[in-house]
């Protein structure tokens, strides 16, 4: 486990602390859970990109072809 020091605002670090507490939590750990999320986030978005890069849009219109033109089932109405 690294350990480094945070240089954060004040109003920052307040806000995060009263968010640990509401959270019954460290501040400590409420931050490691904070970037997870973030780089969580971010690894989706890569991955994402990467899988419509390879996409193409004259395939999704021959899929999106093959639907049967029906009317949505009660409920399922826009």
């Amino acid at each position: 486990m690294s350990n480094f020091a945070l240089r954060m605002p004040e109003s920052l670090h307040t806000y995060a602390k009263k968010l640990a507490q509401e959270d019954n939590t460290s501040l400590n750990q409420f931050i490691v859970m904070a970037v997870a999320e973030k780089v969580s986030a971010l690894n989706t978005e890569a991955f994402f990109k990467e899988r419509a890069a390879r996409g193409s849009t004259e395939r999704f219109l021959e899929v999106m072809n093959k639907v049967p033109d029906h009317p949505p089932q009660r409920g399922d109405e826009l």
